[in-house]
Order: C-alpha cells, then sequence, then structure tokens
C-alpha cells in the first residue's frame, strides 16, 4: 500500500481545494479537523501543528501559509510524567506583516476574512458544513488531537482523543456514533493536565481505524506516520500470543 497521496508529473502534491475555505469539501474537512485539534488562533495567525511532514504539505496546499520545521520534546498526552522528542511541522497562516495583517482577529474569524474560522460567536467550532465528509474530518481531528498505540498488556490497538475542549471532544465522539463502522466509545475522563479524554472501544478500534483511512491515497488527505502506526499496531494485536511484552 502506497503513502504517496495525489501528484503532478513532475512530482509536486497536487490537492483538490475549494475556493472557499469554508466550503463543504473533504480537503477542508481535514484541515479543519486539524486546527480545531492542534491549532491556536492568536495575533490574527492560525498555526496548526504536526508531526508528520506529508501532512503538513497537505495543510500547507489547503489553506497556503509558511512552514515551519523543529523538533520539540512535550508532556504524553495520558500521563504528563513521560516525555518524548519528535519532529514538528507548524503551519502559519496570516500575520506576513503585511497592511491586510494589521486587523484584529475579526480578518480570521468571519467569512469576510482571508481565510475564516468556522465558530460561533462563543468560539465553539461549527461544523455543519462538513456532515457529509465525516471521513475526512475524523482523521484529522485524530492527528490533530489522538493517539494510536499497541497495548502490549492486553494485545489490543488502543485509538483516543485528547484535548482540553470538553466540547470538541463530545463532538468527535458524536460524529464516531454516526459513522458506518459500529464503534462504541468510552465517556470523557480528565487527563493528569487538567484536559479530557476517551477513547474508541479496544474491540472495535482496528475496524474503526480501517475504516478511518480505507482509501485515502485516492485524495491524500492523511498522515502517512500516522497509519503507518495503525498498521504496525495491527499487525502487532494480530501476532499477539496473550503475553505482555
Amino acid at each position: 500500500m502506497s503513502d504517496a497521496g495525489p501528484t503532478t508529473d513532475d512530482g509536486a502534491l497536487e490537492v483538490a481545494v475549494p475556493s472557499d475555505p469554508l466550503a463543504g469539501h473533504p480537503a477542508t474537512a481535514y484541515f479543519w479537523g486539524h486546527v480545531a485539534g492542534s491549532g491556536d488562533v492568536a495575533d490574527s495567525v492560525i498555526e496548526v501543528a504536526t508531526n508528520d511532514e506529508a501532512s503538513a504539505q497537505v495543510l500547507a496546499a489547503v489553506a497556503g501559509g509558511d512552514l515551519e520545521h523543529e523538533m520539540t520534546t512535550r508532556d504524553y498526552a495520558h500521563d504528563t510524567s513521560i516525555t518524548r522528542t519528535e519532529d514538528e511541522y507548524t503551519l502559519s497562516i496570516g500575520g506576513d506583516g503585511s497592511e491586510d495583517d494589521e486587523t484584529d482577529e475579526s480578518g480570521l474569524l468571519g467569512r469576510s476574512g482571508a481565510l475564516g474560522l468556522p465558530v460561533d460567536g462563543r468560539g465553539n467550532y461549527r461544523f455543519g458544513a462538513f456532515v457529509n465528509h465525516d471521513r475526512e474530518l475524523l482523521p484529522g481531528l485524530l492527528e490533530g488531537c489522538g493517539t494510536i498505540c499497541f497495548k502490549s498488556s492486553t494485545g489490543t490497538v488502543g485509538i483516543s482523543f485528547v484535548h482540553d475542549d470538553r466540547e470538541l471532544l463530545e463532538f468527535a465522539q458524536d460524529v464516531i456514533s454516526e459513522s458506518p463502522v459500529d464503534a462504541p466509545v468510552d465517556d470523557l475522563s480528565e487527563t493528569s493536565s487538567g484536559g479530557y479524554w476517551f477513547g474508541v472501544d479496544d474491540d472495535a478500534a482496528p475496524a474503526f481505524g480501517t475504516w478511518l483511512y480505507e482509501n485515502c491515497e485516492e485524495t491524500g488527505l492523511f498522515a502517512p506516520s500516522r497509519r503507518r502506526k495503525l498498521e504496525r499496531s495491527l499487525e502487532q494485536a494480530s501476532a499477539y500470543d496473550g503475553e505482555a511484552a
């Protein structure tokens, strides 16, 4: 199975996107899922981070902006006593010093802005335009604020979502419940850092993860490293012999 997304004849990344960044479309659904999961809006700049270079390039193809790469060390989401070091690619949109950027955040937050944000008056995301593109929105959310792992103690695959925004995670639970795969989820729990998290039922995680990334090469809207992590976890679960590693 190839990790390559759609490309032009010269190898450059080519992702189909609509002219309106708030339009209902697979590419915008994937992009805003990422923004909601790992993005930040401040000083007329949207920043969205990912540790997958290919995914970062896709996000840039969807919305433009500038990409920066660095190595970061951060606390593990479920246990702040554990840290990990990894690549991080940050896409910054806006705030380039031009006259158009000498405005307040309303230039980004409204439909009249250069990019806009699908949010309501309280700052909550409104994803109604992407209701027919859950298959792209969910990977964006998972890659932005989710984890995939092999649980050596039980021989199962774990898929979970972690975020400080409780309402965003409740939204993710609702979207998962409406997917064509029967994937029960846990109730929300608090993390050690004060945020929230929930997991997909271990028995349903393989089918849910497989559905999420099935045929994703057709659009290129996915992080190859995250799909590889899922495939490795599925292989480990399949080979599990009942003994903890």
